[in-house]
Parts: C-alpha cells; structure tokens; sequence
C-alpha cells in the first residue's frame, strides 16, 4: 500500500493531503454518523475535508465526529459559503459570507476554518468586494486561506490585481471541476466552471504559471471513471450514472477516454478509477482531487493511485491529444 502524499497551500498552516474527503454524499449530507469511515481515512494519511454550508448535515457530522475525537487541531477543513439561496438570490455578500460562517462555525464546533470559498461567484459584485471581506475575516482569526469555488481564472485574477493593488492577501486556492473527464455542459446550472478539456488549456495554463493550488471536484467524472460503467457500454451508463453525470460527462469524447484508461489499467495491473486519479496528480498544476467514497478500501486505492506513473505519452494519449 502507499503513503499519503502532502502539499502546501499558503496561509494554511500544516500539509494538506493531496486527497480531500468529500462530505456532500451520504450519510454526512443526511446529517449521520459514519464515524468508522471517517476513521479510516484518517488513519490512510487524509488530513483534509471538503464540506459546504448548503452541503446539508455535513457540517453536523463532520463536527460531532471532531468533537468526539478530539481532532480538530490534526485537520484541514474546506467549506464554502455564499451559495445562491433556493430560489435564486445570489449572496455574495458580507452579510451572507458572515451569516454562512457563524453557522458553520456553530455546526464544525470550532471558530476557525482552514479553507473558506465563495461557493458561486456573483459577476455584477466587483471582484475586490470579497477580496475586502475575506482579509477582514482573516485579520479577526476566523479563516485561513481563502478564494473560489466555480470562479473562471479571469475573475480570480482580477480579484488577486485588487488585492496587490491594496496591500491585502489575494485568494491563494480555487475550486473548479478538474479531471480527465471533460465537462461538456454545466451538470447543475447556475454557475459551474470547469478547467478540464480541451477548450480550457488556457485556464490551467493560467493557474500553472501563477502557482495557484487547485481543489479539483467531479474529478472521477462524477461516477464515470469509477469502474462501474464500461467504456464499450456507452447505452448502459445511465443505469450507473444519474442525472446530472449524464448531463456533464456523457459523451464519446469521454467514453473514448474511459476505454483507454480501462487499456492502460489492464497493462498496468491497475483500476480504471486508479489510472483517472492518476492523470490528475500528473498534471502540471498543483491538484488536490475531492474524493468521496463509501468503502475504506475504496479511499485506499485513491492513496495507491498517487504512485501509479504515466508517461508523457499516456498522459497525452488519455486525454486524446494522441
């Protein structure tokens, strides 16, 4: 079995495992325990949660679990605010950033949160509106690194330009979909931004030359690289997959994807989903892949992946570029 591997990100304060539980899945989303699991990841090296203000119960279990364990101060927690409500209001805004917070803080049982991302970008506020409110939250104690979830790069950047510009600290972390699997339509709506296919070379471009670490989410293409679909049973997928990984990754670019990463974990005595995660951790910009799983056994083979090598040639190759 492998080892964990780390990474930094400023203004955290310890190695973040370059593997982040995922929460918004059952039964944390339902608000339940599932302390075994939680245990187990932790005991394979993952340091780092990715949980959300709208991702339900999350919080709540994340946080009774912590409280019982006595491990808060061992731990790497993501959350984001500032989600669009319901019926569609957006939030971004210091009153929604904070009011998000204090819920979040009240359910993690803790004052403070490691990662904290604007879950949705608001377009008609100006970039430097949260760049202000998150160095203020920063100041007061409450959050450590800070940027977006779902932001182009464009925007970042522009966020980052005010900060220089006003001596404040400018999002160091970002959160787009990331993964061999290229998201062709927006699986939810309202906002979702990917930096993966062709189309968005420059993107990832744009976060390599910058050194700005990327929290990659859907990274197994929401199901299609989890080995249970079958590369040359493209009709059969929507009995595996549900909507909305339909909606974003359901295509023969894909599919012609999955079947050679099937070709290459045969050659290498690997997992499909093993070879995916390892296209990711290959990639020249610094990714950390939200993972959720429901078996332990599962999260191993992720921690595995991490010492699976691809050559220059099939990593090209995997993504159709040969």
């Amino acid at each position: 079995m492998s080892e964990m591997k780390y990474a930094s990100i400023p203004y955290v304060d310890k190695p973040v495992s370059r593997i982040l539980f995922g929460t918004a899945a059952p039964p944390y989303i339902l608000g339940q325990e599932g302390d075994a699991l939680l245990d187990a990841v932790v005991s394979m090296g993952v340091n780092a949660f990715d949980l959300a203000r709208n991702y339900m119960g999350a919080e709540i279990s994340i946080g009774n679990w912590m409280e019982k364990r006595g491990n808060r101060g061992d731990l790497v927690l993501l959350s984001k605010c500032a989600h669009p409500s319901f019926f569609g209001r957006k939030r971004v805004t210091e009153e929604d950033i904070r009011k998000d917070f204090r819920k979040s803080s009240e359910y993690l049982h803790t004052g403070y949160i490691d990662i904290y991302l604007l879950h949705r970008d608001d377009p008609d506020v100006d970039p430097g509106v949260p760049v202000e409110i998150f160095n203020a939250m920063h100041a007061e104690g409450k959050i450590g690194a800070f940027g977006g979830s779902n932001w182009k790069h464009q925007r970042v950047e522009q966020a980052n330009e005010y900060a220089y510009k006003h001596n404040l600290i400018p999002f160091t972390v970002s959160s787009p979909n990331f993964g061999l699997a290229e998201q062709v339509t927006d699986p939810w709506g309202g906002g979702c931004e990917t930096i993966s296919g062709p189309s968005n070379r420059e993107a990832r471009a744009w976060y390599q030359k910058n050194s700005i670490p990327v929290i990659a989410y859907s990274s197994l293409g929401r199901g299609l690289f989890s080995g249970r679909v079958k590369g040359d049973e493209p009709e059969k997928a929507a009995e595996v997959l549900d909507e909305v990984a339909m909606k974003g990754y359901a295509c023969e670019a894909n599919f012609e994807r999955l079947r050679r990463c099937e070709q290459i974990a045969e050659k290498k005595g690997c997992t499909v989903p093993q070879i995916a995660m390892a296209w990711i951790y290959q990639q020249p910009v610094q990714t950390f892949a939200v993972v959720s799983t429901s078996k332990p056994e599962r999260m191993q083979e992720n921690v595995d992946a991490l010492s699976v090598e691809l050559t220059p040639e099939e990593l090209a190759w995997l993504d159709l570029l040969k």
